[in-house]
Order: structure tokens, then sequence, then C-alpha cells
């Protein structure tokens, strides 16, 4: 799954990519530093396999994983072309969900692209022209659509109503996300492959200073929390410059650095996690000598279906899946002990599987 990370120029946008995947994205206090997208693929933290390595002793240990894409910062325009536009609309078109990061610290020494500070605004210009281009996108398929229904098709008909409502919320300035669908409404609307369609995080991109200490009582952040409100968005504090710091440090140095902020966890593990449970993915585990691994799937994904992450064979061939939560295997000490206790249950192919259910397949090809 890919998450683009999206913002006006000079915001922090290469600076947060460097941190997240220790790339060493190209960042300087200038427009359009980044113009083709920086792709990262990093782990998603996750501690439960630490437990289940610590128990197997395997030869690897694998997460889950989620590609972030370094989008180049859109400006005023983007959607006829300006500054690169079209370009970096379809590489937000390309990504599953996106993370807009917004400026809401102060440093003369970094130059505002719209010359002040103003979250709200900020956040506005990117949706506009997100918005803009979706308009151009619905307008043609209103268009194909109104004419293909004169035949009196009531599917069409139906459809054409569903267009008219979204393209009306559009103009009313609504991305896609804050409108509301029924489930069938929603299959439609996913087959539009609408830019404001893909689920937001605000990134809050703060001073060090105010991440432990004052960061409710920055007027900017606020005003981003409101504004996220309205459609439903979550908005994470970061502070980019820092994390990228952090990101240089050993897992050791990392775990005093935080303890030394009054941090639990780095705001990157945050967003990364965010970004996880924004795609609606959830983990099940496998354990054993050779590999202990997390598998993403999404939520809702049944038993085969998830067997078929591993391998197609073992989906075509699945007969029963063996599983327990992991806190129940942890806490009995070892797989073989939880069996003992009838704590492993057999699920077939109806089964849910549920975030945390360490996996063992069973099939016949």
């Amino acid at each position: 799954m890919k998450i683009g990370i999206v913002g006006l120029p000079n915001v922090g946008k290469s600076t947060l990519f460097n941190a997240i995947t220790k790339a060493g994205a190209e960042c300087a206090n200038y427009p359009f530093c980044t113009i083709e997208p920086n792709i990262g693929v990093v782990a998603v933290p996750d501690e439960r396999l630490m437990g289940l390595a610590a128990m197997h002793q395997p030869q690897k240990v694998t997460p889950a994983t989620v590609e972030f894409v370094d989008i180049a910062g859109l400006v005023k325009g983007a959607s006829q072309g300006e500054g690169l536009g079209n370009k970096f609309l379809a590489h937000i078109r390309e990504v599953d969900a996106i993370l807009h990061v917004v400026r809401c610290f102060t440093e003369d020494n970094i130059v505002h692209v719209e010359g002040s500070l103003d979250p709200r605004r900020d956040v506005e210009i990117i949706n506009l022209e997100l918005i803009l281009a979706d308009l151009e996108t619905l307008g043609k398929r209103i268009e194909k659509t109104r004419n293909m229904a004169k035949s009196g098709d009531k599917k069409l008909l139906a459809e054409l109503e569903l267009y008219l409502k979204i393209q009306k919320g559009l103009e009313d300035g609504l991305p896609v996300r804050a409108l509301s669908f029924s489930k069938e409404e929603q299959e439609i609307v996913r087959d539009l492959f609408l830019l404001t369609d893909k689920p937001v995080i605000y990134a809050a991109n703060i001073s060090e200073q105010e991440l432990t200490t004052a960061a409710d009582e920055n007027p900017s952040v606020a005003a981003l929390r409101e504004f996220a409100a309205q459609e439903g968005s979550e908005v994470l504090l970061i502070c980019a410059a820092l994390e990228e710091e952090i990101a240089q440090l050993d897992e050791e140095d990392k775990k005093v650095f935080l303890a030394d902020l009054g941090l639990k966890e780095s705001g990157l593990d945050r967003l990364i996690k965010a970004g996880y449970d924004l795609l609606g993915l959830i983990s099940f585990l496998t354990a054993g000598p050779q590999e202990v691994r997390a598998w993403t799937i999404k939520k809702g994904t049944r038993a085969p279906q998830a067997a078929g992450k591993i391998h197609s064979d073992i989906e075509r061939g699945f007969i029963r899946a063996e599983i327990i939560a992991y806190e129940q295997l942890m806490a009995c000490g070892s797989y073989a002990a939880a069996k003992e206790k009838g704590l492993v249950r057999l699920e077939g192919k109806d089964y849910v599987m549920k975030d945390g259910d360490v996996t063992l397949f069973r099939f016949n090809v």
C-alpha cells in the first residue's frame, strides 16, 4: 500500500521523508526541490514480532511494510499545470492514501511560499487543486453517462444522479471523503478514482520546543485540528527536523533520546501506525524456526484469502487454520503449552482474521 506525502513547498515534506526512510532525499530551501517522487518502503512498528522471535529464535524476522511516496510541493494553479502540477497530480492519483504535511512552525530562515503562516489557507490551497482536478474528471464522466442514460436505463440514471451529487459537493468546496454515501454508492465512487476520495492524515509540523511543551497553545495547530474535524480526518503532531535526527540513532540511543524528551515512541512510529490503520490494514503473524513474519491484509479478510497472501497454493488447498491470539500465546510461554490448554482454535473458510492472530494454515494441493 502506498501513502503519498503532499503539501506546499518548504513545509518539511522531504525532511519528514528522510526521517521515515533514512533515504536521504534531496532537501533544500526552495520550491520544487522534489520533482520526481522519492519512494521508500518502511517497516510497520510491531513489538509482537520481537516477542515471537524471543520464543522461536528464528533465522529471520520480517515486519509488515508501508510504501511512502514523497510528492513534490503543489502550488496554486496545479490543476491547470502550474508548477509542474499535472505531473504531481498524476503521482497523487497512484497512491492509496495521503499524508498532508502542514507547516505550523515559525522560522524566518525558511521561506514560506505564500509569505505567511496560515495552516487553514495552506490546506485549502492543496484541497482546491485536488477538487478542481476531480471536477474535470467527473465532468467527463457526467457527460458520457448523461448521453448513455438517454435510453432511460435506470442504473445509468441512478449513477448520473450520484455523479451530480458529488459534483455539487465539490463545487461547494467539499472533498469527496467528506460526503456521505450508501454502501452501493461507495462501490461506484471508488471506481471513479477521485483524488479527494483518498483518506488523509494531516501532519502538523511543529518546532521541537512545542513537541514536548506548548503544542496545545499553538494557534496554527488548533486551526488545523478544527479544519480536519470537519471532514473526520486525524491530525498528528510531528517535528520533522527532530525526527530526522532521531532516525540516525541506533535503537538503544533512540530509546534514551525519546525518554529524555518524555516520549514513549517517535512521531514517525505513530505516523506509520496511523497510516497503516488509515488504509484499513491489520497484520496476522506466522512464527517458526525459519521465520517470524507479519502479513498485511485488509480488515474483514477471511482465512483462505489471508493464506493466499503467503502463497496461492495455500489458498487453493485451504483446509483449516490453527489460530491463537498473540497475547494468549505469550501468556502460555509456548505454542505447545497453549495447545495443551486448548487455546489454539481450529477455524474454517468463513473465519474473519483478527489483528495479531498467530496462524498456522493447513492445506492440501
